[in-house]
């Protein structure tokens, strides 16, 4: 489905996010399904039968059911699941389409995309429909994606991905140290160059200016909270010129120190 236009996307009725009831069930139906129905368990337990084949079911658990499948669902009344379904159809030839199943590891992004696609209907969004198949188009790279990444390059991602924040995170809780590009690539086990390139991308700035808005927005905090003067901030701070830490910070700030102060 990478290659289908947002246009070719026919948004059909059925659209919820909802909350099952101790007794439900989703029967199977006589005929099999005649469109696509994008399925996904927010929380809770239960069991869907795909084309006869059984799968538990539980938070991040991601169908998708095509034309031709054959359905059902049951779910733990103690743990009832919390579900949204996007019907939909396309107009064009579908060369590659997501898995029917996988279980989704990271969900914060596209869980916001379900969210949004889902509101954008409840109230009436201006071009709610045309925003709408942009929002299904992510959601269905996304389960690409998914797919066409094996595990050992999820892994790896993953992992570097938690490199890359704890050397951010560590910046932000030492922001006086003098830290070198060097030694902040070898803590996270990475080249150099590697580890620069990959930092701009996941932070949006370079080494050396996430360490200079680190610093001043710390020196904003002393300035306005701890009573600290300028020289004191600046000391702190590992500034051994303050007309350099004045200029630096009213670059980033528009202001002075003395002006916050």
């Amino acid at each position: 489905m990478l290659h289908i236009s947002p246009s070719s996307l026919v948004l059909l009725p059925a659209l919820a996010k909802i909350v099952c009831e101790p007794n439900w069930k989703w029967q199977k139906r006589e005929k099999p399904m005649a469109n696509y129905d994008l399925f996904y368990v927010w929380s809770g337990e239960g069991e869907v039968r795909l084309n006869e084949r059984p799968y538990e079911v539980g938070k991040g658990s991601c169908f998708l059911f095509r034309p031709g499948d054959h359905t059902s669902a049951t779910h733990n009344p103690q743990k009832p699941l919390v579900l949204t379904y996007i019907h939909f159809d396309v107009k064009e030839e579908v060369r590659v389409e997501p898995e029917p199943y996988r279980v989704l590891q990271e969900t914060v992004e596209f869980e916001h995309l379900l969210s949004r696609y889902v509101r954008m209907f409840l109230v009436k969004t201006f071009a709610a429909e045309e925003e709408a198949r942009l929002v299904l188009k992510l959601l269905l790279i996304h389960l690409l994606r998914a797919d066409m990444e094996s595990p050992v390059e999820r892994r790896g991602s993953n992992q570097l991905t938690e490199a890359i924040h704890e050397i951010a995170n560590y910046i932000k809780q030492n922001p006086g140290m003098p830290h070198r590009v060097e030694d902040l690539a070898q803590r996270a086990q990475l080249s150099p160059r590697y580890f620069s390139i990959k930092f701009k991308e996941m932070t949006g700035l370079s080494v050396q200016s996430y360490m200079i808005r680190t610093r001043i927005e710390r020196a904003q905090h002393l300035l306005m909270h701890a009573g600290m003067n300028v020289t004191e901030v600046a000391d702190a701070l590992g500034y051994r010129d303050i007309f350099f830490f004045s200029r630096q910070f009213k670059q980033y700030t528009g202001k002075s120190p003395s002006e916050i102060r």
